[in-house]
């Protein structure tokens, strides 16, 4: 419809009402991704309480969503049932979960025609307003509604044993349960399922905000949720990879690659759980943060990689600033995000290391990992892990080491002092950033080395081992396990029976 001209240089022309609100149901939101877009407004108003109820009665099932945050004043109330009631260009604060002033209105009615908000400010009467669809439909204009539909106030009275407060209410959620009947048990079913999909989404999401000394409890139907940990970061054998720090423009992404463990080295049910709600496979790649809400959960981003079995145990954690929400592309659903260009080559690079690790450990079922928990292995190295950093340092337990340091005293403190010196400056950094680059060109312990100085090497540590009280059979057994002369069995064959 357009207006009575304002001048003779343009006309005013409004969106129809009608038009305009079912056009927003087509966002592509799923149930999951609907409900976590309105606990991030939870989040946003310093909720330390989400409480969600799903309520079966066939067509007239319904959800809501209560928080305890500080709750809205009747014109904030109003503002917030605005369409697009804030310019995503407009600065946020650093941490905001929001940006296109749409995610209240766009996940609702993907879900339901009727979208009831009820909002307790500290000290104010609680204040509430209604969108009913067939409502708007039928008028054919913009009349948000001032009160709950009729039977429908019961369902929002627990605002009011509050002190401050928000609670959203999906009635008439055609696209949840359509004209199903209360007796239907295959429909009821479908809505338990429903339900189960939902936790196992939050959980993903929200983990962060679900572990925090002062964490964030999410209620299901008075159940409170466990967060769902996709880098298995408690676990000792998961592999923490360098974490690198990219720039675009002055904002800053933190990336941290995870190993996960091969399956050999966790108990079952651990296992199970961190295949997380899609499976192995459909949850490897890069998984992306903002503002430590979980966006993009597993994906390689567009980068020409592809979902491999062999690279399943590949996770990537991805940190942004909210202020590069445009850069990276990312959508109103906030499911989806795609670097910057000028960022492609490093996330590729960092992606097709962290794959090859992986894959290491699938292939050789975890011993790479597990390496230093073997009895059955002797290695040069070993990872250690102190305040959440990674560290290396030369195995003191490893044969020539330990001969080593049976030296006289004066000497001893000069090979001790030399070996802190190695384990403290190991080259990390450089190591894996020339891997990533040219990973084809680094050499093999010992790779055209001729096999007398190997023999040699080898011999040093035959002698330590015999010393240290084991028989010639025992020791050449012992050095077929110690990395790297598993690969020169013929070498160890040739030693003495005596070394006297």
């Amino acid at each position: 419809m357009v207006r009575e001209r304002a001048n003779d240089e343009y006309d005013l022309v409004e969106p129809r009402a009608p038009a305009m609100l079912e056009s927003l149901r087509a966002f592509g939101y799923n149930i999951q991704t609907a409900i976590a877009d309105l606990i991030d407004n939870s989040i946003s108003a310093g909720a330390k309480n989400v409480w969600l109820q799903f309520y079966w009665d066939g067509s007239e099932s319904y959800i809501s969503i209560l928080d305890d945050g500080k709750g809205m004043t009747e014109a904030e109330l109003v503002n917030a049932m605005r369409p697009g009631s804030r310019n995503p260009l407009e600065e946020r604060e650093p941490n905001d979960l929001g940006r296109f002033g749409l995610g209240l209105k766009t996940a609702s009615f993907s879900q339901c025609r009727r979208l009831t908000v009820c909002a307790k400010a500290v000290n104010q009467n609680s204040v509430t307003r209604r969108w009913d669809l067939d409502y708007v439909s039928q008028t054919g204009e913009w009349r948000l509604l001032r009160s709950a539909a009729s039977g429908s106030e019961e369902r929002l009275t627990a605002l009011e044993q509050m002190e401050s407060g928000t609670v959203v209410l999906w009635e008439s959620m055609d696209r949840v349960v359509g004209g199903t009947k209360t007796d239907d048990p295959k429909a009821h079913n479908r809505f338990l399922e429903m339900i189960e999909d939902v936790e196992k989404h939050l959980t993903m999401v929200f983990h962060r905000f679900l572990e925090r000394k002062n964490k964030l409890q999410i209620w299901i139907n008075q159940r409170l949720i466990e967060p769902w940990d996709p880098f298995l970061t408690n676990e000792k054998a998961t592999q923490w990879l360098p974490e690198e720090n990219l720039y675009f423009r002055e904002d800053r992404v933190v990336i941290q690659p995870y190993v996960l463990p091969h399956h050999s080295k966790v108990d079952s049910q651990t296992y199970e759980k961190a295949a997380g709600p899609n499976g192995w496979n459909a949850q490897q790649g890069f998984y992306i943060y903002r503002n430590e809400r979980m966006l993009v959960a597993g994906d390689w981003l567009g980068l020409g990689l592809q979902r491999d079995e062999h690279c399943k145990l590949a996770r990537i954690q991805v940190d942004l600033p909210n202020s590069m929400d445009s850069d990276w592309n990312i959508d109103v659903k906030k499911s989806r995000a795609r670097p910057p260009a000028s960022l492609r080559e490093d996330f590729k690079r960092i992606a097709k290391l962290t794959r090859a690790r992986a894959s290491d450990i699938y292939r050789y079922r975890g011993k790479v990992i597990a390496r230093k928990y073997s009895d059955n292995y002797v290695f040069t190295w070993l990872k250690k892990l102190k305040h959440g950093k990674v560290f290396y340092v030369i195995n003191p337990e490893h044969p020539l080491v330990k001969e080593a340091l049976n030296i006289p005293t004066e000497y001893r403190q000069i090979i001790k002092a030399l070996l802190r010196l190695i384990e403290e400056t190991v080259p990390v950094q450089q190591i894996w950033l020339d891997s990533a680059v040219s990973s084809e060109q680094h050499s093999q312990p010992f790779e055209g080395v001729p096999a007398r100085e190997v023999r040699e090497v080898m011999m040093q540590i035959y002698q330590a081992l015999i010393k240290d009280g084991l028989t010639t059979s025992e020791a050449r057994s012992l050095l077929v396990k110690m990395e790297p002369f598993q690969h020169f069995e013929e070498l160890i064959a040739t030693l003495p029976e005596s070394t006297y």
